[in-house]
């Protein structure tokens, strides 16, 4: 058994916003904010929302490639990932987005040879297709695409510490099952109103700063 994993949501919690959120502020308008609403309302799933999001962007690969660049991420993740994995451990992003922008982003901060769990997407009649989720997949949420709280679980098999970062409702029950839960955002709120245990965060130097005061890692 591994020693430990250091597993993080992405949108939000990486970057500074979510993607769709940068999609829809810059795109779709008055459509864009009634779409949002419905979803609100619990019309719509989760992956069906953001599947109807970014297909609708309406723009070259080029033009989505530049949208995707611009995504502001935490400056210190870099040496975060580096300290890491030089104390002996796994990093691992968990994203119910999409691999299709969080790898072009990594690629382009000259972050490498990071596992990605997320859902699949490509490039099609100018937006991005979220390619339907396998349900035989032993991770398979119908909600998120990707039920993290499964994915944490099955780590737990596998290493003697999983901590976990994130920002919002769908990493609440994965945080619920870490060793430690770093929280950002809504999560906070969130894990208060469970009386789960959490550690507050806004950039990921005070996440390293945590564990190492506390000699975790």
């Amino acid at each position: 058994m591994k020693e430990f994993i250091f597993v993080s949501d992405f949108d939000g919690t990486m970057s500074e916003r979510d993607f769709y959120h940068i999609i829809m502020e810059k795109y779709l308008g008055q459509w864009g904010k009634e779409l949002h609403a419905s979803w609100k309302r619990n019309e719509m799933e989760d992956v069906e929302f953001l599947s109807t999001v970014f297909k609708s962007i309406n723009r070259t690969k080029e033009e989505i490639c530049e949208d995707i660049l611009s995504i502001k991420i935490d400056e210190y993740i870099p040496a975060f990932i580096e300290y890491i994995k030089s104390a002996g451990g796994d990093f691992l992003i968990l994203s119910a987005g999409t691999r299709y922008y969080i790898e072009r982003l990594l690629a382009f901060k000259g972050i490498q040879e990071i596992e990605i769990i997320s859902n699949e997407g490509k490039y099609e009649n100018k937006g991005v297709t979220l390619l339907p989720p396998d349900t035989y997949h032993p991770f398979y949420s119908r909600r998120h695409g990707v039920d993290k709280a499964k994915v944490v679980q099955s780590l737990k098999q596998k290493y003697k510490k999983v901590y976990y970062a994130g920002n919002s409702r769908p990493d609440v029950n994965a945080a619920l099952l870490a060793d430690i839960a770093f929280a950002k955002g809504k999560l906070i709120t969130l894990l208060q109103a469970k009386a789960a245990e959490h550690v507050p965060f806004k950039c990921f130097f005070q996440v390293e700063e945590f564990l190492k005061n506390r000699e975790l890692i």
